[in-house]
């Protein structure tokens, strides 16, 4: 454990490709959408997308990849597109629920802080019967500035009634942990095949999965 470590009060959690898959479904619904149009994903827009709200996103695709359509048009394709593979794909990241049960068992708050609209929020956990387990929530209407801007931290940390510092965030990708590193929290990143590239280096520690025993000892008083 590094020294000057801070005390953790509680733990937020990202949630496309960190809790679950979802970076995956992402990539295949993103690659269709594209294929649809003679045009293939690529490292660059993946990198620019991941982490982002809907609309950012979308904007850095149409812009990449010269397309003609609108946001909303996209959007409204990819989310069929989506709807028709998650069943099949969507799984919880590795250690997902051995650390939620840990973060109860020493009785810490937690919260989830992600760039996804609240109706996909709910839905996602709710396959998983977690919703009852989140009872705070902050998601892309709640903040007027995506990640990577800080904004959606310091919001969490206000609604959980405690210090930035004294927050541990877990996250998956460059944008998101910029946004919690610039808010000040204590930030552990836990990449996947989709963000192994990523620059990680504001980051207090990068883990190999979410019950990492770096993860466990922080939340052990």
């Amino acid at each position: 454990m590094p020294e000057n470590t801070p005390e953790i009060h509680a733990v937020v959690f990202d949630l496309d490709g960190l809790m679950f898959n979802t970076e995956a479904v992402f990539d295949r619904s993103g690659r269709e959408l594209l294929r649809r149009r003679g045009k293939e994903m690529t490292q660059e827009l993946l990198l620019k997308m991941m982490g982002r709200r809907p609309d950012e996103a979308f904007t850095a695709m149409i812009e990449m990849m010269e397309l003609t359509e609108s946001i909303e048009e996209l959007k409204i394709e990819s989310k069929s597109i989506f709807a028709e593979i998650v069943t099949d794909m969507l799984t919880p990241m590795p250690g997902l629920f051995e650390l939620l049960d840990h973060i109860e068992s020493h009785d810490i708050p937690k919260a989830v802080a992600t760039s996804s609209p609240r109706p996909y929020l709910e839905d996602i956990l709710g396959r998983f019967e977690l919703l009852s387990r989140f009872p705070m929530s902050l998601t892309a209407e709640d903040v007027t500035q995506g990640k990577p801007h800080p904004e959606i931290y310091i919001k969490s940390a206000e609604k959980l009634g405690i210090q930035t510092e004294n927050m541990l965030v877990l996250e998956d990708s460059e944008a998101g942990t910029n946004s919690a590193a610039a808010a000040g929290a204590f930030i552990i990143s836990i990449p996947h095949e989709y963000s192994k590239t990523h620059d990680f280096s504001n980051s207090k520690h990068v883990a190999g999965a979410l019950n990492d025993s770096f993860i466990l000892d922080l939340i052990t008083p």
